[in-house]
Formats: structure tokens, C-alpha cells, sequence
């Protein structure tokens, strides 16, 4: 039975994907809540949010992440950062999972991905739970609905959490499997409930397709000036390094909070919505996100909450540190109605840094830039991955190796080619910690790094001066209006100067080790950008 509306050319029936129960096709917000709420998935909440735990799986299982290796793609992924999975034990799997299906309901959302429509991918996402079809509704681009009548999907997502998979069978490490195949233009997911398996798999694919157009997929955030869509900046960082929060800044117009493209026009937005972190929200630091997860819609996940009153607990991480609320961009005021902004003038490498090293702004050289981005230093934080409690010190590649399906070089020699062609400015800042380690020191403070951050991006910081850091070589401001100007001197925050030079060593060495995969495949100017 069909439901919805949807391009009678393009059923899943026409898919080869039968015998189903009832299919829901791009229901809207209220009835995907109403039937989430009927099917027992979650809970109503405060100002009509959908409360929901993910149970098991609280953060991605990148470990149990698959492309297939098919001839067309063998030479061009990047196999050291990506399982391979077998054409046969693909199709053994997919004939499985549809097997599964039979009988079932089913709930398909329609959706772009990208805001630039030169560019985007049409993306069909089936999910065996009502919520992940409202989670991936806020989170991608939403087509009119008379653009429905036309749409052909160009990739498909199918999303069961009840299925389980068999290692011996199917070729992967568990019961959960999250499976790319490129030539049958499908992805399958199995086995979890975290939702954000659903992103980060569209996130996947446009990073594979994109670079052959020229165009740079970027794990970042993006804003641009309020009266100049000219003047964007974009944030590289892993999650919880502060994108979503410093690029949500009330004075500029906020173009998106992770997943952006930069093509020969300028960048877009690859999403719709946003997908923050909650732990620890207050209203007074960050009042536009706070204020969403009050709106009619949000989806509130793993998130805490008094069963009589529904108040959530912001505190409260007994269930996961990554609580997080998804909702559409434009429960945001400030944010941008096109998903655009031009070429960036400023690009900030995000970097959680446990070892209390690193200072809390630097200017790089192109050179350094594409050093820094290539390394990817930052520090998982809690919650985001499974057993990850802590902060634990590590490189991810362009900052984003999870979703990363081509080698490294391919990301960051699009990057310097399009600083180089557009004067982007490019700084290091440190969210992590000051005056000691991870346990010892204290979080960079978020006002200062925010005064930083507006002094970068309105050209106020290229009037400073500035000290070459004796360690990794970078320029840092030795002194700010209104910055303390220890804070600018990592050295000093610490009780012992040794202490400090040793930790300083110990990650630049870390470092240095780090980088040494890249060396056969970079210029003389990147290599050197790594000695001081």
C-alpha cells in the first residue's frame, strides 16, 4: 500500500524492494510524529519535540563501516581507512535485508543534498523507524512539494535497525553494518539506532563523488558577514571542537554547522538542518539552539528528562555524553535562507587540544595550512563514538577520516589550490585545554576564543603583532585589546616552563610521526612547514 506523495515512475516497487507493507512516502513533520508516537518510538515533548534513546548505540560504529569493492572504485578509495567489503557478500547481504523488509512498514523521505543545485545529489532514504525518517527530513534539503512528482533518486539509503547481520554470512565485523556500494548507488544500514549513521553516510558520498568535479567537500561549519554573503568563513573540526557553536555567532548569518561544499561559485550548504550537541546547553550562551529544543518538531536524542514534567536535563549524561537535538536551519533567526556564501576569506582549523599545548589562535601559512588540515590533530571527546569516555588525543585526516572514502592528498591539494586561487585567510584555534593537560588545566574559555574568533574575522587581528611559535612555527598574536595576553603564551599558563616544553615535544614528535604517511605525496614547501 503507497502513501504519500511520490513519482509514480519511482516506488520502491520500481526499485526491485517488494512484498512490503505499508509505505509512507514524504510525510510531513506532524504525521511522521504522529505515526513515531503510535509505533511506540519515543516520546511527545515539551512544545511538540519527539524525545527518543537510540538504546545500544549511542554515537556512530565507524569500526563497523563497509565500501564495496567493486573494479570501478578499487583504485580510487582509500582501502587503509576504508573495509573492504565483497560484491558477493553485498548481495548476499542486500537480498537479506530485503527479505527482512517483507511485510513491514515503511517510511521513505525524498530529499537534496546540497544547496547548490549544480551539484547536489538526489537522495532516497528508507527507514524502518517513523523518527529516522523525521531526523533525515530536518537534516537534509527539502524539495517543494511539487518537485516530488519528478524526483528520481540518484542514491538510496536503507536504514533497519532490527536487522541484525551475520559476520560469517555477510563479511562484516558484527551484528551492525553500515555498507556503501557506489555502482549500485545503495547504502545499507543495520543493527543500530543512532540516527547520525544516516548523515554521515550522505556525508560519505558526496566526499567521493564531489572531488571529481572540482568541487572540495568540507567537514565544517560556514557562516558569512551579515550584510556581505561575500565575506563566509568556514570551520574545520571534528565533533565537539566548537563548529556548530562558533559558527552560530548572532553578528554574522549562519550558513551551516557541518557539511559544506566550496565549487568554483563559492560554498553551499550540503544540509538543511542541524544537528547540535546538548550537554550542557544554556540559554545564555547559546540561546538560538537552546530555543530548539522547545520547537514543535526537534528531535531530542538521548537527552534525560523528568517523565512527569518532560524539563530536560542538560547535566545529565548517564545515558550518553552525545546527547544531541536535530532540527531544520530555519528554526534558526540568523541563518541563511540559500544555503550560499562566497569564497571564503577565512578558513579556521578547529582543534581540541588535550595536551595543553597548542595556543588559542594562530595564523598559518598556506603551507602550514594544508599541514594542519592534513594532520587533523584534535581530541575525540566523549560520547561521539562508542567507548570513547574521555578525551583521547588523535589525528583524523582533513579533519573528518571517518568519511573520508579517497586518500587524504586528493581533500587537501583541492584545498590549497582554492586558497591559493582565493586569498583565503587560514588560522588554528585551540578549544581544548590551557595551563596543563587534559586533568590539570582548564577548557580554553569560550568568551575569549569568541573574541579571537571576531578579531580574525573582521581583519582586526591582521594589525596585531606577532611571534613565530618556536615549536610548530605559526604566527601568534602577543597581544589582543581586551585578551590577557598570558592566555596568548601557552608556555606561561603552565606552573612549570619544563613541564610544558616537555608535553610541547612530545606532541610535535606526535606529530611528526603522524605526517610521516603523507611525505612521499606532498611538495618541498609542506614538508618543510612541519620543521621548525
Amino acid at each position: 500500500m503507497t502513501i504519500g506523495r511520490v513519482n509514480p515512475s519511482q516506488t520502491l516497487d520500481h526499485q526491485g524492494i517488494t512484498k512490503l507493507g505499508a509505505v509512507y512516502y514524504n510525510l510531513l513533520e506532524p504525521a511522521l510524529i504522529q505515526a513515531a508516537l503510535t509505533r511506540g518510538e519515543g516520546t511527545l515533548g515539551k512544545g511538540g519535540t519527539f524525545l527518543v534513546s537510540t538504546g545500544k548505540y549511542t554515537g556512530r560504529s565507524p569500526k563497523d563501516k563497509f565500501v564495496v569493492k567493486t573494479d570501478g572504485v578499487a583504485d580510487s578509495i582509500w582501502w587503509d581507512n576504508n573495509a573492504p567489503m565483497t560484491p558477493d557478500a553485498f548481495d548476499v547481504l542486500y537480498a537479506d535485508m530485503r527479505a527482512h523488509m517483507e511485510g513491514g512498514d515503511y517510511f521513505v523521505q525524498d530529499l537534496y543534498a546540497g544547496a547548490d543545485a549544480d551539484h547536489r545529489l538526489d537522495v532516497r532514504v528508507v527507514s524502518e523507524l517513523a523518527w529516522h525518517n523525521l531526523f533525515i527530513r530536518h537534516l537534509l534539503r527539502r524539495p517543494d512539494r511539487a518537485e516530488l512528482d519528478d524526483f528520481a533518486p540518484e542514491f538510496t539509503i536503507i536504514n533497519c535497525p532490527t536487522f541484525k547481520a551475520d559476520p560469517a554470512r555477510h563479511g562484516c565485523r558484527t551484528d551492525t553494518v553500515i555498507v556503501l556500494n557506489f555502482e549500485a548507488k545503495l547504502i545499507l544500514i543495520g543493527g543500530t539506532e543512532y540516527a547520525g549513521e544516516n548523515k554521515k553516510s550522505v556525508f560519505t558520498l558526496l566526499n567521493y563523488l564531489l572531488p571529481e568535479k572540482g568541487v572540495m567537500p568540507m567537514h565544517c561549519s560556514a557562516n558569512h558577514a551579515k550584510d556581505d554573503p561575500a565575506d563566509s568563513a568556514v570551520f574545520f573540526g571534528l565533533s565537539g571542537t566548537g563548529k556548530t557553536t562558533l559558527s552560530a555567532d548572532p553578528g554574522r548569518i549562519l550558513i551551516g554547522d557541518d557539511e559544506h561544499g566550496w565549487s568554483d561559485t563559492g560554498i553551499f550548504n550540503f544540509e538543511g538542518g542541524c544537528y547540535a550537541k546538548t550537554i550542557n546547553l544554556r540559554k545564555e550562551a547559546e540561546p538560538e539552539i537552546y530555543a530548539t529544543t522547545s520547537h514543535f518538531g526537534t528531535v531530542i536524542e538521548n537527552m534525560m528528562f523528568d517523565p512527569e514534567t518532560l524539563e530536560l536535563d542538560f547535566d545529565d549524561d548517564s545515558l550518553t555524553a552525545n546527547m544531541r537535538c536535530a532540527y531544520p536551519l530555519d528554526q534558526i533567526s540568523n541563518a541563511s535562507s540559500t544555503g550560499l556564501g562566497g569564497h571564503p576569506k577565512n578558513i579556521i582549523m578547529l582543534t581540541c587540544d588535550a595536551f595543553g599545548v597548542l595556543p588559542p589562535i594562530a595564523r598559518l601559512s598556506p603551507a602550514q595550512a594544508m599541514y594542519h588540515f592534513l594532520s587533523g590533530f584534535t581530541s575525540k571527546v566523549a560520547g561521539t563514538e562508542r567507548g570513547v569516555t574521555e578525551p583521547e588525543p588523535t589525528f583524523s585526516t582533513c579533519f573528518g577520516a571517518p568519511f573520508m572514502p579517497r586518500r587524504p592528498e586528493v581533500y587537501g591539494n583541492l584545498l590549497r589550490k582554492k586558497i591559493a586561487q582565493h586569498g583565503s585567510t587560514c588560522w588554528l584555534v585551540n578549544t581544548g585545554w590551557t595551563g596543563g593537560a587534559y586533568g590539570t588545566g582548564s577548557r580554553m574559555p569560550i568568551r575569549a576564543t569568541r573574541a579571537l574568533l571576531t578579531a580574525a574575522l573582521d581583519g582586526s587581528l591582521n594589525g596585531v603583532e606577532f611571534r613565530r611559535d618556536p615549536n610548530f612555527g605559526f604566527e601568534v598574536p602577543v597581544k589582543v585589546d581586551g585578551e590577557a595576553d598570558l592566555l596568548l603564551d601557552p608556555r606561561r599558563t603552565w606552573d612549570r616552563a619544563d613541564s610544558y616544553d616537555r608535553q610541547a615535544a612530545r606532541l610535535v614528535q606526535m606529530f611528526a610521526d603522524n605526517f610521516a604517511q603523507y611525505v612521499p605525496f606532498i611538495d618541498d614547501d609542506v614538508k618543510a612547514a612541519a620543521i621548525c
